[in-house]
């Protein structure tokens, strides 16, 4: 994303947070799965065990050498919050027998407050194999050790190399992982990779909007799962959990309803998908769509954000166009009902607001079509008066800031003139 879309984005999101909402009806939700506080992060450690960790070459020591060093490092440096478990892949010896190496991947800790002494000696004891590599199996196995319940989770998944037994392939796993709404994102790390590998590893990573990094000794490892680990524990403290909603393909008459909140959903290529928003008179609906470019698009491409009355009329619409691909593309709006009268209004009062989010992305060579990409759609109401003396007051200040800009340079001007003046007669004096 560009620094002007992660500005309009960033800028939006904080005008909604920050609102002072406006009485509106609450979200058709369920509330158990509503956004809300979230619970303690789930960290799930996958390391690859492949014969090829055994290679000398990761800062003058073998690569699962590497690995463990990093591994006790990492235990030790845990946040209390997290809630870690380790899982590895590619462990056994099955030869050539390729179908009994493709299945070969263990949990050696459930995700849970992690027993340190007992995490070091079981990563100790692995011991590198002419295994397979499993990826695809391993992170489905991984987003199972986290479970379903509300809350952060995050996949960190080490390797020195790509998937060799496909199917799954690995990327289509990830994507389908994201496409379940469990909040689940997944870092991959790999160490002293080559092209094929880096490849792989920034898809997968890309398609859960993880990051994706490598390392080429056991100090830029430990670093960089330490980071993530960090940043894992801060992203739960900070943000709210978004609700998985699916809006209607259909039109607004089956559309879900959606109160102020944050919701995730998915939405395939040049699809439109409607919800409905109950709006009082007197309020204003703040509303944004982005989706994230989680595949290869072909260039030239826009969401568009419709604001729709329930008979059909176009209310507010804003576009917003890409060139080239990014982290993702977003549109908003505004659309203030207008208030009747002095009384205040009642919810008997409200009217329903259709939204409508509308793609018009192009599959680029070998992308899916499905799952559909993600979709953040942020809702909020506030009242019309709040958000009108607002902006008066801003643009107030914006004019009162020039103003005093024009006197200051005035009076600067006309001093620095004098004193050129002064000096200039001195001189002719002398």
């Amino acid at each position: 994303m560009t620094s002007k879309k992660r500005r309009i984005a960033a800028g939006l999101g904080a005008l909604l947070v920050a609102a002072a909402l406006g009485g509106a009806t609450p979200a058709a939700a369920d509330p158990d799965n509503g956004p809300g506080t979230a619970p303690p992060p789930k960290v799930d450690l996958v390391l690859d065990l492949s014969g090829s960790m055994n290679q000398n070459d990761a800062g003058g020591e073998t690569r699962i050498a590497a690995a463990k060093k990093a591994f006790n490092e990492i235990l030790d440096a845990l946040p209390d919050e997290a809630l870690v478990g380790l899982r590895v892949l590619g462990q056994g010896n099955p030869g050539n027998n390729k179908a009994a190496g493709c299945q070969e991947t263990a949990q050696l800790a459930p995700v849970g407050k992690p027993d340190k002494a007992a995490m070091k000696t079981a990563v100790a004891a692995q011991r590198p194999t002419t295994g397979w590599t499993p990826i695809g199996l391993a992170l489905n196995k991984a987003a199972e050790d986290l479970g379903k319940e509300q809350g952060s989770r995050r996949i960190i998944l080490i390797t020195d190399g790509e998937d060799s037994c496909a199917p799954p392939d690995p990327c289509e796993v990830a994507r389908q992982l994201a496409a379940q709404g469990l909040n689940l994102v997944i870092d991959t790390l790999g160490l002293v990779p080559d092209d094929k590998t880096r490849k792989q590893l920034t898809c997968i990573a890309n398609a859960t909007g993880g990051t994706y990094t490598s390392a080429n000794n056991a100090q830029e490892l430990s670093e960089r799962v330490t980071q993530l680990v960090d940043r894992a524990v801060e992203k739960a403290e900070e943000v709210t959990i978004p609700t998985a909603v699916h809006g209607s393909p259909n039109g607004c008459a089956d559309a879900p309803l959606l109160g102020p909140g944050v919701y995730n959903d998915r939405e395939e290529f040049e699809q439109h998908l409607w919800y409905k928003v109950p709006q009082l008179p007197g309020q204003e609906l703040r509303a944004s769509a982005t989706v994230g470019i989680d595949r290869n698009v072909a260039r030239d491409y826009d969401v568009t954000i419709t604001a729709v009355s329930e008979d059909g009329r176009d209310l507010a619409r804003h576009t917003d166009a890409g060139s080239g691909r990014m982290d993702g593309q977003s549109a908003g709006l505004r659309y203030s009902l207008p208030q009747k009268g002095d009384d205040q209004p009642e919810p008997k009062d409200a009217r329903i607001t259709c939204l409508m989010v509308s793609t018009a992305f192009h599959g680029g060579p070998g992308a899916a079509q499905s799952p559909g990409m993600p979709v953040e759609l942020l809702v909020d109401l506030v009242r019309a008066s709040d958000a009108q003396a607002a902006d008066t007051h801003g643009l107030g200040r914006g004019w009162i800031f020039l103003g005093v800009l024009a006197g200051v340079g005035l009076v600067a001007g006309l001093l620095f003139g004098w004193i050129v003046r002064l000096f200039a007669g001195m001189r002719r004096a002398v």
